[in-house]
C-alpha cells in the first residue's frame, strides 16, 4: 500500500487544546474527519470516541490511541490576578517557568505565561534544585482578582501555547502534545485506510481514548465495554538518539528507523511475532525494545481485559515538554504496518500463546 501523512489533518488535531479531563474538542475533528467513511461513530460517559468497520465480524480488534495532552487546571485566582494551578499529567517543573500557555474560559483562550521568581533573587541553594510546582502560577496579564475572575473560572484549564511546524530536512515534525495526539492520529489514518476496502476479516474498533495521563482511565472503560480479542496501543516511545539518553536503560532507538515494537510480559508473543512478520514482508524498518513489566500506556488496560495486546510506539524526543519531535517517515511506517497486519488476520488464526 501506498500512504502519505494527511499534515492537514495532524495539525488541525496536534493543535487543537485536549488537556486530560477536556479532550472533547479533539475528539469533534476526529469525528468529522472519519463519520462519513467508517461503519459506525459513538462516544461514551467518559469522553472515548469509539470509530468502527465491519461492527458485525465476530472477531474484534481494538485500536487506542489517547488524545489527552498534558495541562493545567486553574485552582485559585490570588488577589492580584495571578492563576495558581494544579498539573494535569506528569511534568519536570524545570521546563516550566517562562513557557507560554493559552488559558481556556468561557469559550474563549487567553494567554499567559508561567511565571516564577527570577534567578537573580534567588538564594544559591534555591538554584541547584528544580523549582517546586507549588511555586509556580500563570501571569495574564490581570490586575485583580475581580478581573481575573471575569475572565477565568476556577477549574479550567491550560496547556502549552505551541503550534505545529517540521524540523530540518529530515521529516522531522515539532508540536507539543504528540504525546499522543500523533498515537490519535494513527489510528484514525489507519481507520481511514481501511475503509478504503472492508473486505478483511476482523471488525475494527478504532478509539481515540481519554485520561490516560492520569491513570489509562479512558483505556479502562473502552477495553471492559469492548472485550477485544485483539487489542494495540499506539503511544509515544522514548527515542534514544539525543544526548544524555542511555541506551541500556530505553534501548536503541531513532527517529526515522520504524516503529518502536515492544516484547514482554504485557504482551501476546503470537501477535508480536505475526507484527515482526508483516514488518519483514513490507520491507517496514522496526525497532525492538524490551519492556520486563506492564507499560504506562493504554496496553496495560487493554491486556487485563483478556484480549491478545500489542504496543507500536512512535520514536519521541523531548516527552513532556512544551516542544515534541516526531519522524513522519515512522509515522508513515506504523500506518503501513498496522494495516497490513489487520488485513493478514485470518478467520482461523489463534493468539492463545500455548
Amino acid at each position: 500500500m501506498t500512504y502519505k501523512v494527511n499534515e492537514e489533518f495532524l495539525e488541525r488535531l496536534v493543535t487543537t487544546p485536549r488537556a486530560t479531563g477536556y479532550e472533547f474538542s479533539a475528539q469533534r475533528v476526529i469525528k468529522d474527519y472519519l463519520e462519513n467513511h467508517v461503519d459506525k461513530v459513538y462516544g461514551d460517559r467518559v469522553g472515548n470516541l469509539y470509530t468502527v468497520i465491519n461492527p458485525d465480524n465476530p472477531l474484534k480488534i481494538m485500536l487506542a490511541g489517547h488524545v489527552d495532552q498534558i495541562g493545567f487546571q486553574i485552582s485559585h485566582i490570588d488577589k492580584k490576578g495571578f492563576l495558581w494551578f494544579l498539573t494535569l499529567g506528569g511534568f519536570d517543573s524545570s521546563t516550566l517557568p517562562g513557557k507560554r500557555v493559552k488559558v481556556f474560559s468561557k469559550g474563549n483562550f487567553i494567554p499567559g505565561v508561567i511565571g516564577k521568581k527570577p534567578i537573580h533573587l534567588t538564594k544559591p541553594e534555591e538554584r541547584k534544585k528544580a523549582p517546586d510546582l507549588e511555586k509556580l502560577f500563570i501571569d495574564c496579564g490581570f490586575q485583580s482578582k475581580e478581573e481575573g475572575k471575569a475572565k477565568v473560572d476556577v477549574g479550567d484549564f491550560a496547556v502549552f501555547d505551541y503550534g505545529y511546524q517540521r524540523l530540518g530536512d529530515h521529516r522531522y515534525a515539532v508540536a507539543s502534545g504528540f504525546d499522543d495526539a500523533i498515537g490519535s492520529f494513527i489510528v484514525a489514518e489507519v481507520m481511514m485506510e481501511l475503509a478504503k476496502d472492508k473486505n478483511f476479516y476482523a471488525g475494527v474498533y478504532g478509539v481515540s481514548t481519554v485520561q490516560e495521563e492520569i491513570g489509562l482511565r479512558g483505556a479502562v472503560v473502552a477495553s471492559r465495554k469492548l472485550q477485544p480479542d485483539v487489542g494495540i496501543a499506539l503511544d509515544v516511545g522514548f527515542a534514544s538518539d539525543n544526548p544524555e539518553i542511555k541506551k541500556k536503560h530505553v534501548g536503541d532507538t531513532k527517529l526515522g528507523g520504524g516503529p518502536i515494537v515492544c516484547i514482554g510480559p504485557n504482551f501476546n508473543p503470537i501477535l508480536f511475532k505475526r507484527i515482526l512478520n508483516v514488518a519483514e514482508e513490507q520491507n517496514i524498518p522496526v525497532q525492538r525494545i524490551a519492556e520486563n513489566r506492564g507499560t504506562g500506556t493504554d496496553a496495560n488496560a487493554i491486556q487485563l481485559s483478556g484480549a491478545a495486546t500489542a504496543l507500536i510506539a512512535i520514536p519521541n524526543r523531548y516527552m513532556h515538554t512544551a516542544s515534541e519531535i516526531i519522524s513522519l517517515d515512522d509515522v508513515e511506517n506504523i500506518v503501513k504496518l498496522v494495516v497490513n497486519l489487520i488485513k493478514s488476520i485470518k478467520e482461523e488464526d489463534t493468539f492463545i500463546p500455548f
